[in-house]
C-alpha cells in the first residue's frame, strides 16, 4: 500500500531551485548519507493519532517542522548488541534488506531515539512485558545519559535488567534525502504502537512542541500553510490516513514494500518540485 500517488507533487522553494541548479551545474557528488531511523508512535482514542515533534527553529536540518522522533545511528548502536527478544537482527537484516550488524543498529537506534525524544520505551523486564511508567526521576537521568552519549542503548538496558522488544516495531518505509541537500540521511521508517500504560512527555532539546494528531488533521492544517512537513513525514501521514486503527497499521507494515524512495527534483519554466520512483518524470 502507498499513497505517494494520491498526495501532491512537493513544489520546491525558489531556494531549494537554485541550490539544485548550483549542484547540477558545478557537477557536485552528494554527500553519503548517515544511517537513521524513524519511528511513528502510534494511539487509538476516538481515531487512529500519530505522535509529532515540532522542531525547534535554531535546528540546522527541517527547523519548525512536525516530525516523527527519530535520528542518526550510533556507534554504540553497532558496536553494543543488547539482550533481545522478538525477530532477529538475522531477520530484520532480510526485512531491511542490509546486513546484520547495520539491521541491529538501526533497530536500536529506533528504540533509542523513540525514548530519546518521547519518554516511551520499547522494552521490557521480559521477551513478553513492557515497562509501564517512565515518568520517574531516575528514568530521566538515563535518558539524558544516552543523549548526551555517555551511556549506550545496551548499558541502560542491562543496567535495568530489560529486553529490547523488537517485535513491537514493524518497518514501513525506507527514504534517502535528495542528493542536492548538504546533510543527507538514509532513514528507515517504522511504526509502533504507543505500549499500555507509558505516556509520551514533551523531553529533549530539539523540540518545542508536541502532540498527538490525526494523519488526516494533521494533512488539513499541512495544506493551509499552519504545519510544516517535511516531504516523508507527509507521505506517511498520507498513508496511515488510509487506515483505520493502530492494529491495521501493524498488520500493514508487515508487508510493506521497502524499495528505496529518493526523490528527485524536476526543475520546470516556472520552478521545479519533487519526484518519487514510478512518476513519468522522475529523472533517471
Amino acid at each position: 500500500m502507498s499513497c505517494v500517488g494520491c498526495f501532491p507533487r512537493v513544489r520546491l522553494p525558489a531556494r531549494l531551485t537554485e541550490r539544485v541548479t548550483r549542484f547540477r551545474e558545478r557537477g557536485d557528488e552528494p554527500v553519503r548519507p548517515r544511517h537513521a531511523a524513524t519511528v511513528v508512535l502510534l494511539r487509538e482514542t476516538t481515531a487512529l493519532e500519530a505522535y509529532l515533534l515540532r522542531r525547534v527553529g535554531t535546528m540546522a536540518v527541517a527547523p519548525g517542522a512536525h516530525v516523527f522522533p527519530g535520528g542518526s545511528v550510533d556507534r554504540r548502536d553497532l558496536d553494543h548488541a543488547p539482550l533481545w527478544a522478538g525477530p532477529s537482527p538475522e531477520q530484520w537484516a532480510g526485512r531491511l534488506r542490509v546486513d546484520v550488524p547495520l539491521a541491529r543498529a538501526l533497530v536500536c537506534a529506533a528504540v533509542r531515539e523513540t525514548f530519546e525524544e518521547s519518554g516511551v520505551l520499547l522494552a521490557g523486564p521480559s521477551q513478553d512485558t513492557v515497562v509501564a511508567d517512565t515518568t520517574d526521576a531516575d528514568w530521566e537521568v538515563d535518558r539524558r545519559a544516552l543523549l548526551d552519549r555517555s551511556l549506550s542503548l545496551a548499558e541502560f538496558l542491562q543496567r535495568r535488567r530489560l529486553v529490547l522488544r523488537s517485535d513491537l516495531l514493524r518497518a514501513w518505509a525506507h527514504w534517502i534525502t535528495p542528493e542536492f541537500e548538504p546533510r543527507r540521511y538514509n532513514t528507515y521508517f517504522f511504526v509502533a504502537a504507543l505500549p499500555d500504560g507509558q505516556r509520551t512527555r514533551p523531553v529533549g532539546g530539539e523540540a518545542d512542541r508536541v502532540a498527538w494528531l490525526r494523519p488526516d488533521v494533521a494533512l488539513d492544517a499541512y495544506r493551509r500553510g499552519e504545519l510544516r512537513l517535511m516531504f516523508p513525514t507527509s507521505v506517511t501521514l498520507a498513508e496511515l490516513s488510509e487506515l483505520e486503527d493502530v492494529a491495521g497499521v501493524l498488520e500493514a507494515g508487515a508487508r510493506r514494500d521497502l524499495d528505496p524512495q529518493l526523490p528527485r527534483a524536476v526543475l520546470t519554466d516556472d520552478g521545479g518540485f519533487l519526484a518519487l520512483p514510478g512518476d513519468p518524470e522522475y529523472p533517471s
